[in-house]
């Protein structure tokens, strides 16, 4: 698991758009970085739309926000287009990015153990340095929650 003044681990996700993705692009922002575990369920959908309606209000403090699942740029435009969200959607079928921010765990699910995305967030600041790391977050509010923590970064 990531902590605080840890490096953030480059990535490279195409979006909903299919779109190339890469934390680079990012230098010189603080950079929202939110793991979830599928598109079109409740939790997930409250969190994207909450993260969306405080889009505005990230950006005016010089943040963007990306949100990252195992599923794929096509379920990803289906789930932003049904539901109007307006942040960013990023693509990780290979796992690689949620592997290297260590969201995904073990859980016996039916007698058999199979890797889990656990709803995290990583706040990163403008030098690519994590100065938040939340795992096992709750979605309801969290978005409002995050915005607090990007605020008292100045």
């Amino acid at each position: 698991m990531l902590k605080t003044g840890d490096p953030a681990p480059d990535f490279s996700n195409p979006d909903a758009d299919m779109n190339i993705v890469e934390l680079s692009q990012f230098r010189g922002k603080i950079l929202v970085l939110y793991f979830y575990v599928r598109d079109d369920t409740p939790g997930c959908t409250a969190e994207a739309i909450e993260f969306s309606e405080l889009e505005d209000a990230f950006s005016k403090e010089g943040a963007a926000v990306l949100g990252v699942s195992r599923d794929d740029c096509i379920k990803h435009g289906e789930f932003r287009d049904k539901h109007g969200i307006g942040v960013r959607l990023l693509a990780d079928k290979e796992q690689g990015t949620s592997t290297a921010y260590g969201v995904l765990q073990d859980k016996e699910v039916d007698g058999v153990m199979r890797k889990s995305m656990v709803r995290s967030t990583f706040i990163i600041d403008k030098q690519g340095v994590i100065r938040h790391a939340l795992y096992g977050v709750s979605s309801r509010g969290h978005a409002a929650e995050v915005l607090q923590l990007v605020k008292e970064l100045k």
